[in-house]
């Protein structure tokens, strides 16, 4: 059997009869597990139904732009959200990873050239000191070897005297 109810939703009477020993023991009216279901969604839905919810749902158009209410003159597109693609998340992190990677080159790159510049420096001082050590030694034996004359020359001209002979010698 299928009755309507005024609310419209519909619902079906089952009845089952016990019997014992061929005789009626009473009748049992049972709904169906259909009407148990309408009957638990109807209750969810109403509980969630509460006067901000409705408000809520009441501003809303296209399931997440609300609509503009009537003291507000605002252009529509100050309401609107554009909400970016993972793919353009993922582009932007991108591109400013390789940004901030591109920056690090360029000071490694101006780095490697001051340290080149430094070298260079350090490359011609090394060469002016070998230099001046070279004349240093140069000028040190040349030294040497005029000592070796002069006192080759003393000897030969019996100036060669320690100063206790010249001081024996004065008195």
């Amino acid at each position: 059997m299928i009755f309507r109810k005024k609310s419209g939703w519909q619902f079906f009477r089952i009845f089952k009869k016990r019997i014992s020993n061929g005789k009626l023991l009473g009748c049992f009216q049972m709904r169906s597990y259909i009407d148990m279901t309408r009957l638990m969604k109807r209750l969810a839905v109403s509980l969630m139904m509460n006067p901000e919810y409705i408000e809520w749902w009441g501003r809303r158009i296209n399931d997440n732009i609300p609509r503009l209410s009537q003291g507000d003159n605002q252009p529509t597109g100050k309401h609107l959200r554009v909400f970016p693609s993972e793919l353009k998340i993922i582009r932007q992190d991108f591109e400013k990873r390789n940004s901030e990677l591109e920056k690090k080159i360029e000071q490694m790159k101006e780095e490697n050239m001051n340290l080149k510049l430094d070298m260079d420096v350090q490359k011609l001082e090394t060469k002016k000191l070998r230099k001046r050590k070279n004349k240093a030694e140069g000028d040190l034996d040349s030294l040497k070897t005029n000592y070796k004359k002069l006192r080759f020359s003393m000897r030969t001209a019996r100036l060669g005297k320690t100063s206790e002979q010249w001081c024996q010698e004065i008195q």
